[in-house]
């Protein structure tokens, strides 16, 4: 009769190993989901800043030239 109780909470202690065993598993697996986010975002965000400070680098030489024609062509900001 007691190795009844006995194989009882062996069994219910495999169990909970086999739980503990496939949530460690888990865990590893979204560890790597996450650094694989993390990293992607990184990516955009290094993307977004080239890409800011290209469009910045433009508009400026853009302005520049606006700069240069508007007095060229008697253009002002003033109505008429």
């Amino acid at each position: 009769m007691t190795t009844e109780p006995e194989n009882l909470v062996i069994e219910l202690l495999r169990a909970v190993r086999a739980d503990v065993t496939e949530m460690r598993s888990e865990q590893r697996e979204q560890r790597v989901r996450l650094a694989a986010i993390e990293r992607h975002l990184a990516h955009l965000e290094r993307d977004g800043a080239e890409f800011r400070a290209e469009i910045g680098g433009r508009f400026d030489r853009i302005h520049d030239r606006l700069d240069r024609i508007e007095p060229r062509l008697d253009l002002s900001d003033q109505p008429a």
